[in-house]
């Protein structure tokens, strides 16, 4: 039940809706036993056993309620009757429609009610969790599945909805159907309805041994599903290796032992679950043919019960079994729910690292250095960065160099803040980046990396992505800044083209020229390249590096450079090998030296 709590703190919002629905369900409970209750004076009418009263009975207290409200609807009844047998009949007729248009009438507004509520609670459950998984750092994906998260908002989140969820609809309408239903039980025959519920407890444990492992086995049905959905992901993404590889068996056999497995535990899960409804319903048979044997004595041998009454009886009894079943549909429900509930609930609380302190520093220029002070760093247990040390001045270019595995890219996720420093500290014009708030932070970052992420959209609402309410005049300017406004003018729709998913309808210069064009846009104070032109050809190296120029100039850079040829004209090249720093300088200063930074300069002109 702690999970189902933890999910009800989003029905908060909408709990007028709940208050409707308990107000329709109490009287969806109330008409439906009258409803069952009004058969009676209409069998007592066509068995001609209504007792004559010509004289309204007056009230004499709860302890004659019951004989009051019978010698009530006898004096009716009679007062019908003495118009004729045919007028009672049809008043009697007329009270049962009535009772029972009145049960479906408040028991369709309960619904109406709740559907308001359960989807509200869907959408706010959604919603935070997209937030969630926006806000939590890059590392946490490096270990989950993408897939895996995906399911959890969608599959889990339905989960939740068929199983916590329809609870709602029988937490109140349910109980007290049963409660007013035992309660004419009681009016009629106290020694058969006590008779009867020895037999409910029996039933009811009976039935509860069914769903002891619902939730293990939904568990291994949800963790599946997460599973193939990744397959899945990984396959769309990965489609060109996948062929160009051969690939496709490997991947549709994983696929289908995924899948495979997936069947089973659904099969096994569902099963068990199926059970629940019939098992309930035999148990609630069961128990009728125990009444129709101790009632049928109580009227035919002992005529200590009205056959008209023992009818109704009947009728109640069975009434009883509607709600019985569903209140043993929903514990498993609720079981089969916490599995789904416990892996929504592991986003939701989960603690992210790169949290921002109480009254974070909102930093809205950069007008001295970024200061990298002493700083040390890892993924997991060996250090990527150890000791690190640089300043890099507003207005120069510091590009980092070295082999691949030497810390470039990771100092870009600690600047960037996608990670925290295990040791020392990143500031930015003396305040350490851990005291400025995220937002402030990133708004002073401009980032183009080696894989240009482009989104399913138009041209100008990717590059428009960092600037809200940008002009088509600015999206324009910042396009010819990046050398691509040529190429795009020469796209079907211009601007308003979609460039598919990921940007796939544009070459690789292309999207890097976009990616540029939206950094431009947003034009931060500082610019991150992460190996911006690295997977280009030589056309397209030329047009990005000459738009990257641009863009960098009165701009301070940080450039994580895998073609040396691109950063000649850096202020300071920092030479990174297994992350420490071991060369640093200029251009022409470096090459003097005779050591690391020259030997990849000749390696690359040799490779070149």
């Amino acid at each position: 039940m702690d999970y189902f709590k933890k999910i009800l703190r989003f029905a908060k919002p909408y709990r007028i809706f709940a208050i409707l629905n308990i107000i329709a369900n109490i009287f969806y409970a109330l008409f439906a036993t009258l409803a069952m209750v009004s058969l009676f004076p209409m069998l007592a009418v066509l068995f001609g056993q209504t007792e004559k009263v010509n004289i309204a009975p007056e009230w004499k207290g709860f302890s004659h309620a019951k004989d009051y409200l019978q010698d009530l609807l006898n004096f009716f009844v009679t007062s019908k009757a003495n118009e004729g047998e045919g007028q009672a009949l049809i008043f009697m007729v007329t009270l049962v429609i009535t009772m029972f248009f009145l049960k479906n009438l408040f028991g369709y507004l309960a619904m109406y009610f709740i559907t308001f509520l359960r989807n509200g609670v869907l959408k706010d459950l959604r919603n935070e969790l997209y937030e969630k998984t926006v806000s939590l750092p890059i590392s946490f994906y490096s270990e989950k599945r993408k897939g895996d998260t995906i399911a959890r908002i969608t599959s889990d989140v339905l989960e939740i909805q068929h199983s916590f969820l329809s609870i709602l609809e029988l937490i109140v309408r349910e109980p007290l159907t049963l409660l007013f239903t035992i309660l004419a039980m009681l009016a009629i025959s106290a020694k058969l309805t006590l008779f009867v519920f020895i037999f409910l407890p029996v039933s009811g444990y009976l039935i509860s041994l069914i769903g002891k492992s619902l939730k293990r086995k939904s568990d291994k049905v949800q963790k599946e599903q997460g599973l193939f959905l990744s397959i899945l992901e990984e396959t769309l993404s990965g489609l060109k290796v996948i062929k160009a590889f051969n690939a496709e068996t490997k991947f549709s056999n994983t696929f289908k032992e995924s899948t495979k497995r997936f069947y089973q535990f659904s099969n096994s899960l569902l099963n068990r679950q199926n059970l629940a409804s019939p098992t309930s319903e035999f148990f609630g048979i069961a128990a009728i043919g125990v009444i129709l044997w101790y009632g049928g004595k109580m009227v035919l041998i002992d005529k200590s019960l009205q056959p008209e009454l023992f009818i109704t009886y009947m009728g109640l009894a069975y009434q009883i079994l509607t709600p019985a079943k569903a209140i043993s549909k929903a514990s498993y429900g609720v079981k089969k729910g916490n599995a789904a509930a416990e892996r929504v609930l592991e986003i939701l609380e989960s603690e992210n690292p790169i949290s921002e302190v109480e009254s974070p520093i909102d930093q809205k220029s950069f007008d001295h250095a970024i200061s990298i002070q002493n700083i040390s760093f890892k993924y997991e247990d060996d250090y990527v960065l150890k000791n690190f040390n640089l300043t890099v001045r507003k207005g120069s270019t510091v590009a980092l160099v070295g082999q691949s595995g030497s810390g470039k890219s990771t100092l870009a996720n600690l600047v960037t803040r996608f990670y925290d420093v295990n040791e020392g500290e990143i500031s930015i014009d003396g305040n350490n980046i851990k005291d400025l708030s995220k937002k402030s932070l990133r708004s002073l970052l401009g980032l183009v990396t080696q894989d240009s992420i482009l989104f399913n959209d138009t041209i100008k609402n990717n590059i428009g992505l960092g600037k809200e309410n940008a002009t088509q005049d600015e999206i324009i300017e910042a396009a010819k800044i990046a050398n691509a406004h040529d190429f795009i003018m020469n796209l079907p729709k211009g601007y308003e083209t979609n460039i598919g998913d990921s940007g796939n309808k544009l070459s690789g210069g292309q999207k890097q020229r976009l990616s540029i064009a939206r950094a431009v846009l947003k034009n931060p104070p500082i610019m991150i390249l992460d190996e911006a032109t690295s997977a280009l050809d030589t056309e397209s190296e030329r047009l990005v590096q000459d738009a990257l120029e641009k863009m960098m100039q009165n701009r301070t850079s940080i450039v994580i450079a895998h073609r040396l040829s691109t950063i000649q004209n850096a202020n300071t090249i920092v030479v990174l090998h297994k992350g420490e720093i071991v060369e640093q300088g200029t251009h022409t200063e470096l090459m003097q030296l005779q050591g690391t930074y020259k030997k990849l300069v000749q390696m690359q002109s040799l490779s070149a």
